[in-house]
């Protein structure tokens, strides 16, 4: 029987280190990373190669040939009332439901209502900083990509409506006690989770997912670098556009998600309460990368090509065209001009910036220490979240992708 230290890494572990540790240049500084930690880096290429063994489990069950199988309104069922509402539930039900339904010990209610309060204040920048910096950002490296790709989830016609599903995950998440059992950030986020574990299912039953260059579809490496592009690069991005972010709002922030990537099947010992700890993380998940593939430039086109989708109630014509020129130009600061280049896109002038920082340096670092101005903060930002949900979906009703009944 093989041990966990005789899992060998898939080949593009390391494969683009010094690429790396250049784009992770600011992770290294506030990580305050001084050295590589050699055994952090081992693991990290060891668990390219594992799974969610939980989410594994029950869709392994589903997709038996066995009478009592666990079926999809099973699995809605337990999710929406409560596992003990399903008539004799199946096994592999049961044990799912017995993970996501236990709260860890160090789960804070109220801390999580604070990060969720933060998060919500970001308004607009939080929504600019998912898509550009850590969606955008992600593409730079192969195999999750390259899987976006076999997949088609981010590919055609569907690319600004997935694009919209993840936005509306992050507003469900974060307002206030979504991430109670009966929330629907909870709801949304267990979803998430047998989805991920039913792609992951689907490619490594098939032939044509390279395991040994990519690691598992979906392993456990890549969820847990995916986490900190929504707590770490979230929090440093939104800073950048200009965004008071005090030490408590981190820490609160960081809670948040930290419950989030537990419900998702992230390893416990890669849940970090603070920022320092994940940028850390981030920057030698980034030195376990390899190069940028095809697969990005063909995902980042077809966000470009996509913003002639959006929805706008008047002018639309000239308000996709800005949306464009706009996501072009924000990229710019982001990614540099290598990130653009490393994902075919026109290299553009961060005009857009000049207009966002300045704005948000006085409502938040000035303003926004009033009474009046907090208030106009959260104003400001609910309203761009409606606006945001309505330039992806339009009229039709905000949701994430539904799981198809059996």
């Amino acid at each position: 029987m093989s041990t966990d230290t005789d899992i060998r890494p898939p080949t593009r572990f390391r494969s683009g280190e010094e690429r790396g540790a250049r784009i992770g240049r600011v992770l290294k500084a506030v990580g305050r990373v001084r050295t590589v930690d050699e055994e952090l880096l081992d693991l990290i290429g060891r668990r390219f190669m594992e799974r969610d063994e939980i989410g594994a489990a029950l869709v392994q069950a589903m997709r038996s040939k066995t009478p009592d199988r666990p079926t999809m309104r099973q699995f809605q069922q337990a999710l929406v009332a409560g596992i003990n509402s399903v008539d004799d539930a199946p096994p592999a039900l049961r044990d799912f439901f017995a993970t996501v339904d236990t709260v860890p010990d160090w789960v804070d209610f109220d801390l999580l209502n604070r990060g969720a309060l933060a998060y919500r204040r970001c308004g607009k920048n939080a929504a600019d900083v998912l898509l550009q910096l850590s969606l955008l950002g992600g593409y730079r490296f192969g195999g999750p990509t390259d899987l976006l790709v076999a997949t088609g989830a981010l590919t055609g016609d569907m690319t600004m409506r997935r694009l919209g599903e993840t936005q509306k995950w992050g507003v469900a998440v974060s307002e206030h006690d979504a991430m109670r059992r009966g929330g629907e950030g909870f709801q949304l986020t267990v979803h998430v989770r047998l989805m991920h574990a039913m792609v992951n299912h689907r490619f490594e039953s098939g032939d044509r997912w390279d395991t040994a260059m990519w690691g598992l579809p979906i392993n456990r490496t890549d969820q847990a670098a995916t986490l900190g592009l929504f707590n770490g690069a979230l929090l440093l991005g939104v800073r950048a556009l200009g965004v008071r972010m005090t030490a408590a709002d981190s820490l609160a922030i960081m809670h948040l998600w930290k419950y989030i990537g537990w419900l998702m099947g992230v390893d416990e010992d890669w849940l970090f309460d603070t920022e320092r700890e994940q940028h850390r993380f981030n920057y030698h998940v980034l030195l376990a990368q390899g190069d940028v593939t095809p697969a990005g430039a063909q995902l980042a086109n077809g966000i470009m090509d996509a913003q002639k989708t959006l929805h706008f109630a008047r002018f639309p014509r000239l308000g996709r065209a800005y949306a464009r020129a706009r996501l072009l130009s924000m990229l710019r600061p982001f990614l540099g001009k290598e990130g653009m280049r490393d994902l075919g896109l026109p290299v553009r002038r961060p005009w857009a910036t000049l207009g966002i920082i300045p704005n948000n340096l006085l409502r938040y670092h000035v303003l926004g220490r009033t009474g009046w101005g907090e208030r106009s903060l959260h104003r400001r930002a609910e309203k761009a979240r409606d606006t945001v949900m309505f330039r992806y979906f339009g009229p039709d009703q905000p949701e994430i992708g539904k799981i198809p009944q059996a």
